[in-house]
């Protein structure tokens, strides 16, 4: 391995690059989750408790609500009095410590070109999920957690206990944690069938695991917290999620280069993993292609389990690196963050902020029944407004989902029932939505607003 200088180095600008993504990048808040999971972290600020039902919407309202990301919310809501700035900043950092963690452990290994290409081949994937989520705060988590699994694999060893600590942390922050317990899972076996000694490999990894699915139990929700992962991949309505739909295998994309890379990397030869390794590599692989969402466990792990891989075609070299360059990368951080801090930031219109359209409605009109857009229910719920739905899916469920799809497919006697059913008395839809043209169509009903963005229909 080289000088950990070297590492440190590489992992220093590997987490500045992130760090100037995250904090610069526009699309980080293209996704209306980011409204709502900061307003529940100030209701829970406010309250000193943890959300167990929904106060925003009117459908299902006071309905059990499984907040699993309540500290992820806290930590939204307390960047929030930063404005958008402190979100940016916030998931900056993230962003900087996940690619700093991937950076250090492949560059300790793999020499400078191959541990380049790979961190950014693998980063690459997780610039799609890339948003002001709690999913981007857990993934230094699980950089750790992943690193530290596989460094104990290298030394034949069970992993370290102070790995434990990670898990009930990133237990209370996403529900990915359960990815987590998955991947021990698959590397204690790993380990069992390769380990000299089978036994003790198995009595060390199992008790480290069985220590970690313990841990993960300290949540304020126990048990169903643990199941709260399963329960939630298993709704059917999830298929109707852009984010939970296949990954998009027919246009060139940073996780096909991606996939690319690594099967030419194989097919010449340069890769070579045992069986074991590879069956771990080709589930992630399948879960990154089943569902888009999981680009980011493969961005993120394939790295990290390729890198002994790699080291042995291109092994790190024993260089020195000038102290300059760390004292540059400082810089450049605070360079970074003072320009972050003082330029201004003014949300408009955009595909999940109906701006403008919101604000043609009379306030009268917005304390009324409404039924919206799905990717328009958080920017609701950020101005007060209780919606039809939002992107909590298992809060809402699978019937009510099915129904709703079945409202903007746009099916007629769906949209009848439920406008009567639920009272609705004013409409907000995305302008190229479907269920626009029915609306106008329908008896009763005229457009109040029509904007490039978002249409509003009011009953007459």
């Amino acid at each position: 391995m080289p000088r950990a200088s070297s590492a440190m180095s590489f992992a220093l600008f590997a987490g500045l690059a992130a760090f100037a993504l995250g904090a610069f990048a526009p699309g980080l808040l293209n996704d209306g989750d980011t409204y709502w999971h900061i307003r529940a972290g100030e209701w829970m600020i406010a309250h000193g408790q943890v959300l167990r039902a929904d106060p925003f919407s009117y459908t299902v309202a006071g309905q059990p609500w499984h907040t699993q990301e309540w500290l992820a919310e806290i930590v939204m809501a307390l960047a929030w009095r930063g404005g958008w700035p402190g979100i940016h900043l916030l998931f900056a950092v993230a962003a900087a410590l996940t690619a700093g963690v991937v950076g250090y452990c492949v560059r300790r290994r793999v020499d400078f070109i191959p541990a380049l290409l790979a961190v950014v081949l693998g980063l690459a994937c997780v610039t799609g999920s890339l948003l002001a989520r709690p999913h981007v705060l857990s993934l230094p988590l699980l950089a750790i957690w992943t690193a530290g699994l596989v460094a104990a694999r290298e030394r034949d060893r069970a992993p370290p206990w102070w790995l434990i600590a990670v898990m009930p942390l990133w237990a209370n922050l996403h529900g990915s944690f359960a990815f987590g317990l998955a991947l021990a899972g698959a590397l204690a076996m790993e380990a069992v069938i390769e380990s000299g000694d089978r036994k003790k490999a198995a009595l060390g990894w199992g008790l480290f695991l069985a220590i970690a699915i313990a841990s993960a139990l300290l949540t304020p929700f126990g048990f169903s917290g643990l199941l709260f992962p399963l329960k939630l991949s298993a709704m059917h309505g999830l298929s109707a999620i852009g984010e939970w739909q296949a990954s998009d295998l027919s246009r060139l994309s940073p996780f096909v280069i991606a996939l690319l890379a690594l099967m030419g990397a194989g097919l010449m030869g340069h890769v070579r993993l045992a069986a074991p390794r590879l069956a771990i590599l080709l589930l992630l692989v399948w879960l990154a292609m089943t569902h888009g969402r999981h680009q980011m466990l493969l961005g993120v792990c394939a790295p990290l389990l390729l890198a002994s891989a790699l080291a042995k075609t291109w092994p790190a070299q024993d260089r020195t690196t000038p102290p300059l360059f760390a004292v540059l990368a400082a810089a450049g951080f605070v360079a970074l963050i003072a320009l972050r801090l003082m330029l201004p930031m003014a949300r408009g219109d955009d595909p999940v902020s109906p701006v403008t359209a919101l604000a043609h409605v009379p306030r009268f009109v917005r304390e009324t029944p409404v039924l919206n857009d799905y990717s328009f229910g958080g920017y609701l719920i950020w101005n007060g407004v209780r919606p039809f739905i939002d992107s909590r899916a298992d809060l809402y469920g699978d019937i009510f989902l099915q129904n709703y799809a079945a409202i903007t497919a746009p099916d007629k006697d769906a949209l009848a029932a439920s406008l009567a059913f639920y009272h609705v008395r004013w409409t907000i839809f995305a302008a190229s939505a479907p269920v626009v043209k029915l609306l106008d169509a329908t008896p009763g009903w005229h457009r109040f607003y029509t904007g490039k963005l978002a249409v509003v229909h009011i009953r007459d």
